[in-house]
């Protein structure tokens, strides 16, 4: 009978912790943990809300939901234990018994909607993910309260048997989907077929994997966003299905899919039949993302307000009482297209709020008199373009803007918060920030803010610790207003060499905001006490960043004293600095490969593991390597100007491709010092052999990254005291 007892009372433990998604997180970051805390679901009011408490030797963590409780759980661990759970470690060694609440703490927000997800974060860091690592990202949304993420996993494979049904054949239609590396732009209409073709496999190991991730937010009671249906046809859709299209034109050289006109006969049937293979696959939603028109050109054609019903009309079909989810970017939402549309049934994602807000704040950039209207929106934070690797915020302005926004009556609609960025894995104290504006009643300051975040953080408080983040808090992280630069300073090391290197990305916005020495001054004061904090893996994480920094900052000083040489003729000092320049650039790379965060055998290796045989690893490996080079083909990296939009300071690339650029431009700028003619380097046929190499970079004990980073250091600005 005992025994009988024994397995019930497992079992029903077995089953408690299943059917409470926050024990099971508790476990992944550290066995046993669930056990530490007790977690309460109580719904009163209609507020989001956490409270923490203390049982015994149990934390409670009272909430209105999972995603509420976990945000506690968060909370606790930062502010309590001194855990700080982020991309670089979602696990951690709690205490045997954890420090107790001694006073009941309550958090509550109004702002229920916290969204996360651009369409470029599933390219520009998640195209090659696998369950273990989105496992982990879900528990990272819920510890940081996001209950509305955008979820597009296996789009294609919908798409797939949707144009199958239509009558286009498997060739065709690969011809028409993008490869894993540039699913974000073919989903947002920008073109066709580039990365591809796919084999069966990906859709059916996608599709496995969508489910997995929706079964694991459904749990949290995460609402997941889908990708609705919006009137993308691939460009050849007049000739073989007889659609009424708009012409599709070029994108940065891509041959774009073309638009079907809402005034067509068919556009209700399409529509339907999209939804129906979606319904098949993945279920239903209360929210699809869609975005018509974006970045995109001659629309004059296009009947705006017609196609915003036919668009609403088709996704109330499927579900009545969804949402329809928009990006306000550039002149998206269209008036015209919007102005007719009941409160409610529209959410407009303010997308750079932090920057440019839309939402009718002034003075910005993007400043829209009313607005969005009668439509409900979100404050959104971008951050991250590309991808790129550097440190970069806006403290000063994200407080102030999220603060006016919350006072303003012409904010009347907010309902929340959302993630925005390109990429993520990066700049945690920015995210960190953004995640807890919703539950902080009473405005914080930064100083007071960065304070608590960096003893949470690292477990400890240390005065030259915090000397070098408020270094940093006051430059290369507090991006001024009216700077209007589009995510990290960019790293001269990364662009293509010339004698008037600044910006990377063509398309970058980059001025100069803060002095680059003081990001080296940052880096000394880590340095200084590194040793103290050896198997500290926040602290190592942010040491490698913040040299990393230093670095290319010391480059550019580096580089523009190199050209003053060339320009002045003296061979002499520019053989001297740009020899440095290059002794900069490889002690950089020797650095980064102390963490996998930092090494491009890490984004290589995940896409060659998702391959079942050479084949199939040698294409996902070509995506990867071209998206963060030449981006594309000859064409769109030259005129098309997308070459090193999603450049990478990491390990390897470093080395193995941005040096030998450096190398090649310094010697041709040497032999006109020595009198021979200037040499027009061929980036491009320099830069595609990179990308089709199959070298897997395969992983290597990291080294001991507290002894890499002092060496590195003690080489590059041993002189400069």
């Amino acid at each position: 009978m005992k025994k009988l007892l024994s397995i019930c009372m497992m079992c029903w433990l077995t089953g408690q912790l299943l059917a409470n998604p926050v024990a099971g997180m508790l476990e992944r970051i550290d066995k046993g943990a669930s056990k530490k805390f007790s977690i309460e679901i109580k719904s009163i009011g209609n507020e989001d809300y956490f409270e923490l408490d203390q049982k015994g030797n149990r934390v409670v963590v009272r909430a209105n939901n999972y995603v509420s409780a976990a945000s506690g759980v968060n909370w606790y661990l930062k502010y309590y234990a001194g855990v700080h759970l982020s991309w670089n470690g979602m696990t951690a060694k709690l205490p045997d018994v954890l420090p107790q609440v001694t006073k009941k703490e309550r958090h509550q927000t109004t702002l229920k909607l916290r969204y996360n997800f651009n369409y470029c974060t599933f390219s520009y860091s998640m195209a090659f993910w696998d369950w273990k690592r989105w496992e982990k990202e879900i528990d990272w949304m819920a510890l940081h309260g996001i209950n509305l993420p955008l979820a597009v996993v296996g789009e294609e494979c919908v798409w797939f048997n949707m144009l199958k049904k239509l009558g286009y054949s498997k060739e065709e239609i690969n011809k028409f989907i993008s490869g894993p590396a540039f699913m974000a732009w073919w989903e947002m209409n920008n073109l066709e077929g580039w990365g591809g073709p796919n084999p069966d496999s990906w859709y059916e190991q996608q599709t496995a994997l969508q489910k997995k991730i929706l079964k694991r937010m459904r749990e949290y009671g995460i609402e997941p966003v889908f990708p609705g249906y919006s009137g993308m046809v691939p460009h050849d859709a007049k000739e073989k299905l007889g659609l009424n299209v708009t012409e599709p034109e070029l994108w940065n050289g891509y041959l774009r899919p073309a638009f079907l006109q809402p005034t067509d006969s068919r556009f209700k049937e399409i529509a339907a039949l999209y939804y129906k293979e979606q319904e098949a696959l993945f279920g239903k939603a209360n929210y699809y993302s869609m975005d018509p028109f974006h970045e995109a050109k001659g629309i004059e054609k296009v009947d705006l307000d017609a196609a915003g019903k036919a668009v609403m009309d088709a996704m109330k079909k499927v579900n009545p009482k969804a949402v329809w989810v928009v990006q306000g970017w550039t002149e998206n939402p269209r008036e015209d297209m919007i102005k007719n549309m009941k409160n409610g049934d529209l959410l407009v994602l303010d997308l750079f709020s932090e920057c440019r807000p839309m939402w009718g704040m002034q003075p910005s950039l993007w400043y829209r008199e009313g607005g969005y209207k009668q439509h409900d929106w979100l404050f959104c934070l971008l951050q991250n373009f590309g991808g790129n690797v550097g440190l970069h915020g806006r403290l000063d302005q994200l407080l102030h803007n999220f603060y006016e926004t919350r006072n303003n009556p012409l904010a009347k609609h907010l309902k929340g918060i959302g993630l925005t960025m390109e990429g993520i894995e990066n700049n945690p104290m920015m995210f960190e920030l953004m995640t807890e504006l919703p539950w902080r009643s009473e405005k914080v300051s930064k100083e007071e803010w960065v304070k608590e975040y960096l003893t949470a953080r690292y477990g400890t408080q240390d005065n030259a610790i915090e000397e070098a983040w408020t270094i940093l808090a006051n430059g290369i992280l507090n991006c001024p207003q009216g700077n209007n630069q589009q995510g990290a300073h960019e790293s001269i090391f990364c662009g293509r060499p010339s004698l008037n290197n600044f910006q990377v990305s063509s398309w970058s916005k980059m001025e100069n905001y803060y002095d680059p020495t003081s990001t080296e001054e940052a880096a000394r004061l880590m340095v200084q006490v590194a040793d103290k904090y050896r198997g500290n893996n926040n602290f190592e994480y942010d040491l490698v960043d913040v040299v990393r920094q230093s670095l290319a900052d010391r480059g550019r000083i580096v580089y523009n004293r190199a050209v003053a040489d060339f320009k002045s003729f003296d061979k002499k000092a520019f053989k001297k600095h740009s020899e440095e320049f290059l002794h900069l650039l490889l002690l950089q790379d020797k650095l980064l490969g102390t963490r996998s965060e930092f090494r491009v055998g890490t984004w290589i290796e995940k896409a060659r593991n998702l391959g079942n045989n050479d084949e199939e690893k040698n294409l996902y490996e070509w995506n990867a390597r071209v998206q963060i080079t030449t981006w594309g083909n000859r064409y769109s990296a030259n005129e098309g100007g997308l070459r090193d939009y999603a450049h990478k300071e990491w390990n390897g690339i470093l080395k193995d491709f941005y040096y030998k650029r450096w190398e090649d431009y310094w010697k041709t700028l040497c032999d006109v010092l020595d009198g021979k003619p200037l040499v027009e380097l061929d980036y491009y046929s320099m830069e595609e052999p990179w990308t089709k190499a199959t070298n897997p970079y395969t992983s290597v004990p990291e080294n001991d990254c507290v002894t890499v980073a002092k060496e590195v250091f003690a080489k590059a600005f041993g002189g400069n005291n």
